[in-house]
């Protein structure tokens, strides 16, 4: 992860792809469809300035539905990616990640579902691994098989992760 985020520029596509990715591993390993289908108004910033803590709201996972959004942590590096991600771009509603023109300025539509594997792919590129190097799945497991390296309990992953089965998330 940090030889792909070495490759973000201060671009806005570069500073887009920090942000995605840091928030795609560090909120709980997140899908590449949850990543996608976040909006400006699902990241709660009332915590960030006296905290450095951003919440996100995931209005439907695989594992959840609509009525019960889950609320997650964000903080650290990857909270202050995403805020200067919001803050450049000066975005206020709609899609959160969006495509970057060749003229570098974000266009008013949502990245489509599978953006995420080709901005990785782009990324390995950049970093001289080979394109298959990674998936975007590989940033879910690699969060739990960080947690467990840094001595999280498994519950404690799994909260951020939303995997309902240990066996699953210990895979």
């Amino acid at each position: 992860l940090e030889s792909l985020l070495a490759t973000c520029d201060d671009t806005n596509r570069g500073i887009r792809d920090r942000a995605m990715l840091m928030l795609a591993f560090a909120s709980g390993g997140r899908r590449r469809s949850e990543v996608t289908a976040l909006n400006v108004e699902d990241i709660g910033r009332d915590e960030f300035i006296a905290k450095g803590l951003l919440w996100i709201r995931l209005l439907e996972t695989k594992t959840t539905k609509k009525d019960q959004a889950p609320k997650l942590p964000l903080k650290g590096r990857a909270a202050r990616a995403v805020v200067h991600w919001l803050e450049v771009t000066r975005l206020v509603e709609g899609p959160l990640f969006r495509p970057v023109s060749k003229s570098d300025r974000p266009l008013p539509r949502r990245l489509a579902s599978d953006a995420l594997r080709t901005i990785l792919r782009y990324r390995l590129k950049l970093a001289g691994l080979p394109e298959d190097f990674a998936t975007p799945h590989g940033l879910r497991a690699g969060f739990l098989t960080q947690a467990a390296l840094d001595g999280a309990p498994l519950a404690a992953a799994m909260k951020l992760s939303l995997h309902r089965s240990a066996v699953q998330a210990q895979k």
